[in-house]
């Protein structure tokens, strides 16, 4: 699924669960690059092609990342799992802590829609689900703000022996 180089601490990939805006894809991009990612993972349908107004938000990112575009996603979770990947939905009802995760070698977020969230198979796919805590006063957040936010909290860091 994804090719491992051997010199890297850690490897983060974004897996988008119909993610339709090319804004916020371009924006999610952006934020993979900074803070470390490897890949982002998408389905063949029911994501947006790489048109102007992905590669203007992602700005410079589309060039620099590995984009995996999949027909299958609940099969390339399977895959993932199989690689050694650990996967964490991010959804509202979530009961993990996202930093717990900071110390996996191989993982995966996994982000769904902004209307419907994560399709049920993909939700069955993670190993764990996780939430970002926020204000009572907000409903929700942008998907592309909460990808940085778990890229962020996941960020890697060895545990010490």
């Amino acid at each position: 699924v994804l090719h491992l180089d051997a010199g890297m601490a850690a490897t983060r990939v974004l897996i988008l669960d119909q993610v339709t805006d090319p804004r916020n894809i371009g924006a999610i991009m952006r934020s993979a690059l900074a803070l470390g990612a490897s890949a982002i993972m998408m389905t063949d349908r029911h994501a947006p092609e790489e048109t102007g107004a992905l590669a203007k938000t992602a700005a410079g990112a589309l060039e620099k990342l590995s984009i995996i575009r999949v027909t299958n996603l609940a099969r390339a979770l399977g895959s993932l799992k199989e690689a050694g990947f650990t996967l964490v939905g991010l959804e509202a009802s979530g009961t993990t802590a996202l930093d717990l995760f900071a110390a996996e070698p191989r993982l995966g977020l996994v982000l769904g829609s902004e209307g419907s969230g994560m399709r049920r198979l993909t939700r069955e796919g993670c190993d764990h689900m996780a939430a970002i805590p926020i204000s009572p006063d907000s409903e929700s957040l942008n998907v592309s703000v909460a990808a940085a936010i778990a890229l962020y909290a996941t960020s890697f860091k060895e545990q010490s022996q």
